[in-house]
């Protein structure tokens, strides 16, 4: 592939992972080239909501990555217009907070064990009674047993807020390119990464960062290291505008369950957010460990149903659309993050499945961390990549 001269890191994958690490890579002085088969923000990051989220996390290495995160976000978001300029570097931050809902007496006890456990962990909650939650959503439904207001949960829009990485890396003398597929690694005599495979061509580099997102799986596989992540779908309906009807991302308290359930089994929970336009987001459904793009008219239903149930004033609003992606899905349900010990030089940034957008902030800082070896933002072990949940053998 003429005209790509080699880099210290490539990277492959332009969705919003991908691009924070770059970024975090070319921050820290490192030479970084971007590669995608498609667009930049083209496949899992242009069908993203944009959270940025603290509250749907249980305690433990997953709601520390997104704690750090969140943290993250606004100051990554200052260094950015630094460096761009205020116009280049605007990716609709909205720290406008959220709530969670019970609707039945058997919810109230897991929502409060929860708020509570969260709390113990330094998460910012404050329980509200009907009441007060109405004077914040005043359309929210009569039949609340119990809300959570989560000050911290914020959102963004996911397509700028890559393109402003993306501009960062080149603004530092990084490159990125589109419809380049990543067929292979050059690995040198001792087995570790000398290149990456374009075709006929290779380009030269030390590292490669395997940001595939769903397609990480058959990556790793495809150079000899796999790793265990699948594609996960999710849908979502886009109603007509309604502006100010809702004005925080608001969600059932089943929805935690579904976001750290283990299964393959279609899972649902009612989540509702409006967007800048005023249109109204409705979640969320998670489906299938497969690149099954066919659209099934019971989901739309059970999101259409669910979300009617947190705010009944939605019943007959025109659905202007629906769409869908897949994300990328471990195991264990927790990213995959670090240089892979069966090849040096690779690294995986992966495995985030609906929170990507979210936590791609302190994956980059994270992985930067770890490549330049400097104190990490977060503890490692938990993300590790030969983990027993995540690797697997070569061939099986």
């Amino acid at each position: 592939m003429s005209g790509i001269e080699s880099a210290d890191v490539v990277v492959i994958g332009a969705g919003i992972i991908g691009a924070a690490c770059a970024e975090a890579l070319s921050a820290a002085g490192v030479r970084v080239l971007v590669i995608d088969r498609g667009a930049p923000a083209g496949a899992t990051t242009a069908s993203g909501e944009g959270d940025v989220l603290v509250s749907d996390k249980e305690p433990g290495p997953a709601l520390e990555l997104a704690a750090a995160s969140r943290r993250r976000w606004p100051e990554l978001l200052d260094e950015l217009r630094e460096l761009l300029g205020p116009g280049r570097a605007e990716i609709g931050w909205d720290p406008k907070g959220g709530l969670v809902v019970a609707t039945t007496a058997e919810a109230v006890g897991p929502l409060a064990a929860l708020t509570a456990a969260q709390r113990a962990a330094g998460v910012a909650v404050e329980d509200l009674d009907a009441d007060r939650a109405r004077e914040m959503e005043p359309y929210l439904t009569e039949e609340l047993t119990a809300v959570a207001h989560f000050p911290d949960d914020a959102q963004l829009q996911p397509v700028p807020a890559t393109a402003a990485l993306l501009a960062a890396l080149r603004a530092r003398g990084g490159e990125v390119h589109s419809g380049v597929m990543a067929e292979g690694i050059v690995a040198d005599r001792a087995g570790a990464v000398a290149g990456v495979r374009t075709g006929v061509d290779a380009i030269p580099c030390r590292a490669v960062v395997n940001a595939c997102g769903p397609w990480a799986g058959h990556f790793s596989e495809t150079v000899g290291a796999p790793v265990d992540v699948l594609p996960r779908r999710g849908m979502v309906l886009v109603t007509a505008p309604l502006p100010r009807f809702v004005g925080r991302k608001v969600y059932d308290s089943g929805h935690v369950d579904t976001v750290a359930g283990g299964d393959a089994e279609p899972r649902f929970s009612a989540v509702v957010e409006s967007t800048a336009s005023g249109t109204v987001l409705i979640g969320s459904s998670r489906q299938g460990t497969s690149f099954d793009e066919g659209l099934e008219v019971e989901v739309l239903r059970r999101l259409a149903r669910g979300a009617i149930g947190l705010f009944p004033r939605l019943a007959g609003v025109p659905v202007m659309r629906a769409y869908g992606g897949f994300r990328p899905c471990t195991p264990d349900r927790l990213p995959v993050i670090g240089e892979d010990p069966r090849m040096p030089g690779l690294w995986h940034a992966t495995g985030h499945e609906g929170a990507g957008i979210g936590l791609a902030a302190a994956t980059g800082r994270l992985l930067a961390d770890l490549f330049t070896g400097r104190e990490p933002v977060v503890d490692p072990e938990p993300f590790r990549v030969d983990r027993p949940e995540v690797a697997l053998e070569a061939g099986a």
